[in-house]
């Protein structure tokens, strides 16, 4: 077994911790920043970097229990939707269920229909409506006849009526002239 790294893997290796250094470096600088200190106090300090230490394990804690009372309303919120989603589906499946029966009691009465009606009385019921119908439209033309008659017949007795008032009030009257035969002569 080879204990030498290769060179191209020699040169990743260092190029990485190169890049690990750099970015605690960075962390340092900020946490010294915010602690408005320096960088060399918080190298020589075996407090500060403790206190450093316990702030991070605080602050990791803190970030693991907010992270699990996301996931413990995430969870209460789905468990909520399974709830939710068990009774529509029930809901659903009782409707099912009703229409299937509907639906088996709608195709039982068709049937029935179907034995009842034979090709032949269906053929004698359709004549029979076509009869009716022409005899519908025959009545309907009769009546549309009578109605004009009618009215033909109420306006002649009108002008005879007023043809017999003036007559009977010409015979009433004193003076007049005798009847001639014609009642258009008056």
């Amino acid at each position: 077994m080879n204990t030498v790294p290769e060179p191209r893997t020699a040169a990743a290796l260092a190029a990485r911790r190169s890049k690990t250094e750099t970015a605690l470096l960075r962390v340092r600088e900020s946490v010294a920043r915010r602690a408005n200190v320096s960088r060399t106090f918080l190298h020589a300090n075996p407090e500060a970097r403790a206190a450093i230490a316990t702030a991070l394990a605080e602050a990791s804690e803190r970030r693991s229990r907010k992270l699990a009372e996301q996931d413990d309303e995430r969870e209460a919120i789905w468990r909520e939707r399974s709830l939710n989603a068990e009774d529509a589906l029930k809901a659903a499946q009782t409707e099912i269920l009703a229409q299937r029966i509907r639906i088996g009691e709608l195709m039982g009465q068709i049937r029935d229909l179907q034995a009842e009606w034979t090709e032949e009385s269906i053929q004698r019921i359709t004549t029979e409506n076509t009869t009716l119908r022409q005899r519908v439209r025959q009545l309907a033309a009769d009546n549309r006849t009578l109605d004009e008659r009618l009215k033909a017949a109420r306006s002649n007795l009108r002008f005879q009526d007023r043809r017999v008032a003036d007559l009977e009030a010409q015979i009433a009257a004193p003076g007049s002239a005798p009847f001639s035969g014609d009642p258009t002569t008056a």
